[in-house]
């Protein structure tokens, strides 16, 4: 689904995270639906492994969810980058909202256009 970066961003802070939570979950569905990994892991039981693993897994998910962005750019004919360790960087210094923004652009990029094959 297209959702607006900076209305999730606010909604985000103005409701201490709790829209984070469900935004991390839908992000996570649909970027496995976008980039045909439908029958990866659901977006609730990687939240549960972050809370679980204290971090540790949301890092490792990071890093998978800048690969499956990667993926869907080279579906729409752009140039892929090394996403999944720029994603890893960005969470080990402690700005995974950013992530949640790229993953969001890019979700949304490819329903305006859909991926070339």
């Amino acid at each position: 689904m297209k959702r607006s970066i900076p209305v999730s961003v606010i909604l985000s802070i103005v409701t201490c995270g709790i829209y984070g939570i469900y935004w991390m979950i839908m992000l996570n569905n649909e970027l496995n639906r976008l980039s045909n990994h439908p029958k990866d892991m659901g977006g609730g039981l990687v939240f549960l492994l972050s809370i679980v693993t204290c971090g540790l897994y949301a890092l490792f998910w990071y890093y998978k969810m800048g690969k499956q962005c990667d993926e869907l750019r080279a579906m729409r004919g752009e140039m892929s980058d090394n996403s999944g360790v720029i994603f890893l960087l960005v969470g080990l210094l402690g700005f995974g909202i950013i992530n949640y923004c790229l993953m969001q652009d890019n979700i949304n990029k490819t329903l305006e256009q859909p991926p070339q094959f």
